[in-house]
């Protein structure tokens, strides 16, 4: 089989590369795969942002079909339309891992970066972290799950940390930015979406939606929102974001800068803000997020741009690069 296969940590580095078929390991299943989207940390790690453990094939938002299923899992399960989480083993002893997050165990190991990931025909993943698709999605809409699971566990944590009586900025119309959004108005929110002047076909959408937008062409009103929700991974973004919450405002750290910089952080101690972030998906926020999406309080399909096969890669990564859509998608049966 083929895989879109990061190389080295320099930047590029990426090619489709030839792998053999995995089998199934102890407690795993195999999945063919149906849908595997391009995320921002994809790019990071293209651009050599995010470190991974080279070789491997990328890809962590995958939906898929049973296809084999190791030893000790249920054989009920071959057939079956699921999305998974994305974490390929952890050590189930330390604190995170007793305390429910998973996703800061030091031995952890996720697909798309440490083990072979789900732009490719076939990935093994542990049985445990299977989610029914409802039939009413397409492939595509449901690999976005991972993302929304990411959401939910930025945006809920231990607490709900948006409600009803919250004005909510998101900052960044990618997918994540436009799944923030519909997540905080499930909860009952104001939310008001803020991209570039770049970002024109995305705030379109937004507005479709049923949002609020603007763009940095228009001055933003400074202590206008108690809750800010920052996608865009922008150190710009995060300037405004710090300068567009009230005092005692909550901002929620989604996007990643991928280098350092610099910041207006005074803004923390002089308007008491409180900053909090959520780092990849946790089996709570898993739970969340499948509830949100079988109530149809989160609609994927609209950011969907396009569904590609593997060899067109290049121009797939390029176009998400470039905003010219939300989310695209690899089919790797086309």
């Amino acid at each position: 089989m083929q895989g879109i296969t990061k190389l080295s940590n320099e930047s590029g580095e990426m090619d489709l590369i030839e792998f053999p078929r995995p089998t199934a390991g102890h407690g795993n299943v195999v999945l063919e795969v149906a849908a595997a989207g391009i995320c921002g940390t994809d790019i990071h790690i293209l651009k050599g942002e995010y470190k991974v453990v080279p070789p491997v094939i990328v890809g962590h938002e995958v939906c898929g079909f049973v296809c084999d299923a190791g030893e000790g899992v249920d054989p009920a399960l071959v057939g079956k339309r699921v999305v998974t989480e994305t974490f390929y083993s952890v050590c189930h002893t330390c604190t995170y891992c007793r305390n429910g997050r998973p996703n800061m165990c030091a031995n952890r190991k996720s697909i798309g970066t440490h083990a072979n990931g789900a732009m490719t025909r076939w990935v093994e993943v542990p049985s445990h972290g299977l989610h029914a698709v409802p039939d009413f999605m397409s492939d595509a809409a449901a690999s976005m799950a991972e993302p929304v699971a990411c959401v939910t566990n930025s945006m809920a944590g231990e607490y709900n940390y948006v409600g009803p009586d919250n004005e909510v900025l998101v900052i960044g119309p990618g997918a994540i930015g436009l799944i923030a959004a519909q997540v905080a108005r499930a909860a009952g929110a104001n939310v008001n979406i803020r991209g570039t002047t770049k970002d024109k076909a995305r705030l379109d959408l937004a507005e479709r939606l049923g949002f609020s937008v603007s763009d940095n062409g228009t001055p933003l009103v400074a202590q206008s929102f108690d809750r800010v929700v920052e996608c865009s991974g922008s150190p710009y973004g995060i300037a405004d974001a710090l300068a567009a919450l009230t005092k005692g405002g909550h901002l929620m750290q989604m996007g990643i800068v991928g280098r350092d910089s610099q910041l207006p952080f005074d803004y923390v101690c002089y308007k008491e803000l409180k900053v909090t972030a959520g780092f990849a998906s946790t089996p709570k926020s898993w739970l969340r997020a499948m509830k949100l999406i079988r109530d149809r309080k989160v609609d994927l399909e609209p950011l969907v741009s396009d569904v590609c096969a593997l060899h067109a890669w290049k121009t797939a990564f390029d176009r998400s690069m470039s905003a010219e859509g939300v989310k695209f998608v690899f089919d790797p049966r086309l």
